[in-house]
């Protein structure tokens, strides 16, 4: 825990850098994409994974969200969520235009999920996972379970787009959607391709 707190005494040394974000945020990252600014990214509470360092965004230029697995629960109206209203503030509020979700290797929700593990031990894990569906089946000697995260992301792509707030932008040509495919083991980034159907290296 020191280091963590020492960095933290020493991160606001220069308030010069930081003062212009008292003025609000418009999460951008110009070319940190490779994509238009304003982006919104949907990934996994893994601590290997920072959205941040592996883009180079710095503070006010990326908007987060992340879950467990980086599910993306179904929209049901009526019953609010942490993440429908976080993806809700990113497209109304903010106008984020573009909206990652990424995925990674060596998962545990996902492998969790592939594997058929057997989690009574940790209830709310296991009705959170529940929520995910089942990925394609992938060799449970592939500890990468590449295959099984890539089909997650594009699932919870698609749960986003049931969202109104996403479709709605989606329709109006205001937003666009992305898969990626992080490998935490050597720090490559994939990115779906619809016109292969493929995730390929950006």
């Amino acid at each position: 825990m020191q280091p963590l707190i020492d960095h933290a005494r020493s991160f606001g040394r220069r308030p010069e850098d930081f003062a212009s974000l008292a003025q609000g945020q418009s999460p951008q990252g110009p070319g940190v994409w490779g994509y238009p600014p304003e982006k919104h990214s949907v990934t996994c509470s893994d601590s290997r994974v920072v959205p941040a360092l592996i883009t180079g965004a710095r503070p006010g230029e990326l908007f987060e969200l992340r879950t467990a697995g980086n599910i993306v629960p179904p929209y049901v109206f009526g019953r609010p969520t942490s993440e429908a209203a976080t993806v809700e503030y990113a497209v109304d509020v903010l106008g984020v235009t573009e909206i990652v979700v990424c995925g990674h290797s060596h998962c545990g929700a996902v492998g969790a999920l592939v594997r058929g593990e057997d989690l009574t031990a940790v209830p709310a894990v296991r009705d959170w996972l529940a929520q995910a569906g089942t990925p394609s089946e992938t060799p449970d000697d592939d500890p990468a379970v590449a295959e099984a995260v890539q089909n997650h992301v594009l699932a919870q792509l698609l749960r986003l787009r049931a969202y109104p707030c996403v479709r709605r932008a989606l329709t109006a040509g205001q937003l666009r959607l992305h898969g990626w495919y992080y490998e935490v083991h050597t720090g490559a980034v994939r990115a779906h391709s619809p016109d292969t159907d493929s995730f390929e290296a950006l």
